[in-house]
């Protein structure tokens, strides 16, 4: 589902997948690899201007 909504999107997607973890990330460090990888996603793609 998240390929397919990311194939919907207009402008840039990256899907990630964390290993082992389910759709709720309750495994140990898995929120925090989300967290992650999407503030690497927001540092690369919504910087202010320069």
């Amino acid at each position: 589902m998240n390929r397919e909504a990311g194939r919907r999107i207009a402008g840039p997607v990256q899907v990630e997948v964390i290993p082992g973890a389910t759709h709720l990330f309750e495994e140990p460090g898995a929120l925090q690899a989300a967290i992650r990888q999407a503030a690497a996603w927001f540092s690369r793609h919504l910087q202010g201007p320069s």
